[in-house]
């Protein structure tokens, strides 16, 4: 059988795409723990996004099957998976970063949640802090604040189990994430215009309008290495964060709620000049380090977000099998305060 790329190679059941930007170091740890997977029906796509290192040869070095997509430039995380996923061969895409480390497991429960039903099209696993292997960045995918940022659920909680029931997510985090091809072929991938950032949530909540279901797969762990190829402050990421989010509710939200969310906006920015002058949360945190940088990259994000905002409004998302009341429950159940995201570190 013939792949999409026209070559004749095996269809295998998985395709992992991992999308690099000068990341040599991560990878002994990424591509080793795929080296160590229990489920060995996959394959590897690897994008590198004109890396600067030694990170292609690095990969070849680990992986001599790997599959490689050397592009001459950053093309950012959204469009650079959507060149693997082009290329990818499987009945089923595999997101995952390269500042990850997966348990020998992982693609198995990953496999076995995407076949609990057919309507599910993502796969949300759990993912721990792998400095702080008890610390959880998500379990069960993303939770949604009113105004379009969103944030893995139970994230900076200690790991008891509290979130192992599995059941349904909103999202999966595209940190690691499984996607059904079908679902893909149907909603479309990402949108390149995120660059990286919210390009996740967006598809999720396409997804989510057609129809399509997220199962948690608690016991499919990757441990993650938070902001290891993006600074966890840089001034590029507050670009991004803040103006993408807009993207995602004018493609996404239902009207009624799209009118409520410069209110809830403002009060986010509120309570993020709380944090920041009382040294707490995420604006605590970087607080001192790139203040000045930081605001200016938030006023210029909003700025593009402004002359932005008919080009996304002209990208709503129209295929739509629930109502919009329907869609309203489901993002309330998958609600984040407001409050949560800003003071949790």
């Amino acid at each position: 059988r013939r792949s999409p790329d026209g070559n004749l190679r095996p269809m295998p059941s998985l395709s992992v795409i991992i999308v690099n930007l000068n990341g040599e170091h991560l990878l002994e740890d990424c591509l080793g723990s795929l080296c160590e997977q229990t489920y060995r029906d996959f394959e590897v796509i690897f994008v590198d996004n004109g890396s600067q290192d030694g990170s292609v040869a690095r990969a070849r070095g680990l992986l001599p099957e790997i599959h490689i997509i050397a592009l001459a430039e950053n093309l950012g995380f959204a469009q650079g998976a959507n060149l693997g996923l082009q290329k990818a061969a499987g009945r089923c895409l595999v997101l995952l970063n390269n500042d990850t480390w997966v348990a020998p497991d992982f693609l198995a429960e990953l496999a076995k949640a995407a076949e609990t039903d057919e309507r599910v099209g993502m796969v949300a696993p759990k993912i721990l802090n792998f400095f702080q292997r008890t610390r959880i960045d998500s379990v069960g995918g993303l939770l949604l604040c009113r105004d379009g940022i969103a944030q893995g659920r139970g994230r900076g909680e200690t790991d008891t189990g509290q979130y192992d029931a599995g059941g349904r997510a909103l999202m999966p985090s595209g940190c690691a994430a499984l996607y059904r091809r079908e679902l893909l072929d149907e909603v479309g991938a990402f949108d390149g215009e995120f660059f990286a950032y919210g390009e996740d949530t967006d598809l999720g909540l396409r997804a989510a309008w057609a129809g399509w279901e997220t199962a948690a797969a608690p016991r499919a762990i990757a441990y993650h290495k938070y902001s290891a190829t993006a600074q966890a402050y840089s001034p590029f990421k507050m670009l991004l964060v803040e103006r993408n989010h807009y993207f995602v509710a004018l493609k996404n939200y239902p009207l009624r709620l799209l009118l409520t969310l410069p209110l809830w906006s403002l009060y986010r920015f509120a309570l993020m000049t709380a944090a920041v002058l009382g040294g707490q949360g995420k604006g605590g945190a970087a607080r001192g380090k790139m203040g000045g940088r930081l605001l200016l990259a938030f006023l210029q994000a909003h700025w593009l977000a402004l002359i932005g905002a008919p080009r996304q409004w002209s990208k709503r998302t129209r295929l739509r099998r629930i109502r919009p009341p329907a869609f309203a429950a489901l993002l309330k159940a998958h609600r984040l305060p407001i409050a949560a995201m800003v003071f949790n570190p």
